[in-house]
């Protein structure tokens, strides 16, 4: 029987916590398959879920005591550009950019979304009753080498200030069904959004999440857009649900993972 875990915490440090603690006691131990480290064993959540009430409160990342004496697993300028770091994880998360080699990023799925097929054909007519056409301004939609591409977050921010706040369709899709073929397909698969009391919320799923490092960060860089959006939109920053089927802890971080749980 699949075992649900949930946690509440009040901000992102205290969720990486509790969930790193927690899946010592409650993760099982499998041997990875395919993917990253496989042949290496990982702790995995059956199903991982938990409530952050405050995920805007800051530092962002983990907190790590100096007497436990191992570094924290992500570093500021990972997220924000520094040295050492050709770019940062926002710019990563937020932009289109693409380096030669990789299959794709976040950012080139969030912001340059091709409209093609179908979509594009019901584009050009306008058929009203299928597609919600827009100016093709450079900012929600733009034109490259005769191809339209849609900015997901620029949309989703868009249609909020024209249309009004109770909408159920404002979900940003990383997640392509073509990605099966991929060798390593997206964990982040989606990012649902929903304004609630004046408050921009986030409904966060990953399909694989590396617990120690890949959670904290990206965690961190999508509380950083969904700030942006909700001062685009004229809201308040809101509250955070994350999801997983594959919180996961590596085997070499189980060591870290005891010493930052003081065991």
């Amino acid at each position: 029987m699949l075992s649900i875990h949930r946690v509440d915490a009040r901000d992102l440090p205290d969720l990486w916590f509790q969930a790193v603690h927690d899946i010592l006691d409650l993760g099982k131990r499998f041997t990875i398959d395919r993917g990253s480290y496989a042949g290496q064993t990982r702790l995995e959540y059956d199903y991982f879920m938990a409530h952050v009430t405050y995920p805007g409160t800051k530092p962002l990342l983990p907190d790590i005591p100096p007497s436990c004496g191992i570094p924290n697993p992500v570093e500021e300028a990972y997220i924000y550009g520094g040295a050492g770091y050709e770019r940062s994880y926002l710019e990563y998360l937020m932009t289109g950019h693409k380096e030669p080699g990789e299959s794709y990023t976040y950012g080139e799925r969030l912001t340059r979304a091709e409209i093609a097929g179908e979509k594009l054909d019901w584009w050009k007519i306008a058929n009203k009753e299928i597609i919600d056409k827009r100016e093709v301004d450079g900012r929600l939609v733009f034109e490259e080498d005769g191809r339209l591409y849609l900015n997901q977050i620029e949309w989703i921010i868009d249609t909020y200030k024209q249309h009004g706040h109770r909408n159920n369709q404002m979900v940003m899709q990383v997640a392509h069904p073509t990605d099966l073929t991929l060798v390593d397909p997206p964990c982040l698969r989606s990012i649902d959004t929903r304004i609630q009391d004046d408050a921009l919320h986030f409904f966060v799923y990953f399909r694989s999440w590396d617990l120690w490092g890949g959670f904290p960060a990206n965690l961190a860089g999508i509380q950083n857009l969904k700030e942006y959006m909700a001062a685009e939109i004229g809201v308040k920053d809101g509250e955070m649900v994350v999801e997983s089927k594959g919180l996961h802890l590596y085997g070499y971080a189980e060591d870290l993972a005891n010493l930052r749980c003081l065991r």
